[in-house]
């Protein structure tokens, strides 16, 4: 399945693989909602799989929203090593 980005608001719904192929598109819809709005979530329980520039795309954003003070919030289960990612960097 391809990636599938479909939202309300602020709330972000990501289906489908996010990997190599389909980073662009999803940090392109990301970013220009990042302009205009002050908070997003994003679920990433429909995301089949992520690959490791996933997974730095999702690190990058988390990044971008400290430096500009904006709220991200990335709910949803089933990615472990996105987790993983996640969980090391707070023991750092």
């Amino acid at each position: 399945m391809n990636l599938k980005i479909t939202h309300y608001n602020n709330f972000f719904n990501v289906k489908g693989i996010l990997d190599k192929h389909s980073v662009q598109r999803f940090q392109e819809e990301i970013n220009d909602a990042f302009e205009n709005l002050q908070s997003i979530t994003i679920s990433l329980e429909g995301l089949e799989s992520i690959d490791k520039y996933g997974v730095m795309a999702l690190a990058k954003l988390h990044n971008e929203s400290l430096s500009k003070h904006k709220q991200l919030s990335i709910i949803g289960s089933g990615c472990q090593n996105l987790f993983d990612h996640f969980k090391t960097n707070d023991a750092a």
